[in-house]
């Protein structure tokens, strides 16, 4: 008797086929799977590029507020010189010229011509010195900014160019928003042009300079070149000894920046670029940059 079991063919694929719905599924589960894994991980991604945006934001603000605290330091500090120089300074150069006045007029008429020509002498250093200490007073005391910074910065290299005997030009963008800038902007944009210039009376050995206030939709510039001997190799090693962290100081408190570089397609020279953010110049930034530079 055969006891063979027959099986129906028809029970084998329909296993088949629900081994084949089960890998579909578990196939079907993993990539469901993998792509809630790929979207897990974006939004990682992105998170974490948020926080990185985040921290860069808080510290440049940090930068900024920093900045910002300096300015209103170096501020404060020129005018307790500036004040102190006018006091001590003054009264003690006054008291020199009563003195040579009175020697020249107690000295007899048969005295030696060496002694008028020391008192001659005495008497033009006396005013060399009283001419030196003015105009560091003036240099130290805020510009007056009333009729705007391109109306101060005018006067002011003019004047410049009487003192020194350089030659020089300034030449202006015509914005109508230069006409709009706060005291704090305008007295930063000053006083970085001023450092500027004054360097090259220091320490070029030029014979002239050029000063051009730049506009874009964007940043005003203020750009001072110069036909001098060029950058110093260490010029970098301590920019207080150049007022560079100063004029850098002011411009990072109005989310710009500071360039110095050799003149381009000249042997000699040295061009500085001061560049300002205008949305911070025209007040549209926090608190801490509008009050960068406040008296």
């Amino acid at each position: 008797m055969d006891s063979s079991i027959v099986v129906p063919m028809h029970v084998h694929g329909a296993a088949g086929r629900a081994s084949d719905a089960t890998r579909a599924s578990n196939a079907s589960a993993r990539r469901r799977s993998s792509k809630a894994a790929m979207a897990n991980g974006a939004t990682a991604d992105a998170a974490a590029r948020m926080a990185s945006s985040d921290e860069l934001a808080r510290l440049q603000a940090r930068v900024r507020e920093l900045a910002s605290e300096l300015t209103r330091t170096q501020e404060a500090t020129r005018r307790h010189v500036a004040q102190e120089l006018h006091d001590s300074l003054g009264a003690e150069l006054t008291a020199a010229r009563f003195a040579l006045a009175g020697v020249e007029t107690w000295l007899p008429a048969d005295a030696p011509p060496q002694c008028t020509t020391a008192l001659a002498t005495a008497q033009r250093s006396l005013d060399a010195v009283t001419e030196a200490a003015q105009q560091a007073v003036g240099d130290l005391h805020s510009p007056t900014l009333d009729k705007g910074i391109v109306c101060a910065l005018s006067h002011w290299t003019n004047s410049f160019a009487a003192r020194t005997g350089l030659r020089m030009s300034f030449v202006c963008a015509a914005d109508a928003r230069l006409t709009r800038l706060s005291a704090d902007a305008s007295l930063a944009v000053f006083r970085v042009a001023q450092e500027a210039l004054n360097n090259v009376a220091k320490h070029a050995r030029a014979s002239g300079a050029d000063m051009r206030i730049e506009t874009t939709a964007q940043h005003l510039s203020i750009v001072v070149s110069d036909d001098g001997v060029g950058i110093p190799a260490h010029a970098g090693q301590d920019e207080r000894q150049f007022g560079l962290a100063g004029m850098r100081a002011r411009c990072n408190a109005f989310d710009g920046e500071l360039r110095v570089a050799a003149s381009a397609g000249q042997a000699r020279g040295t061009t500085v670029q001061a560049r300002f953010e205008w949305k911070a110049l025209m007040g549209n930034a926090p608190r801490a940059r509008r009050t960068a530079i406040r008296l």
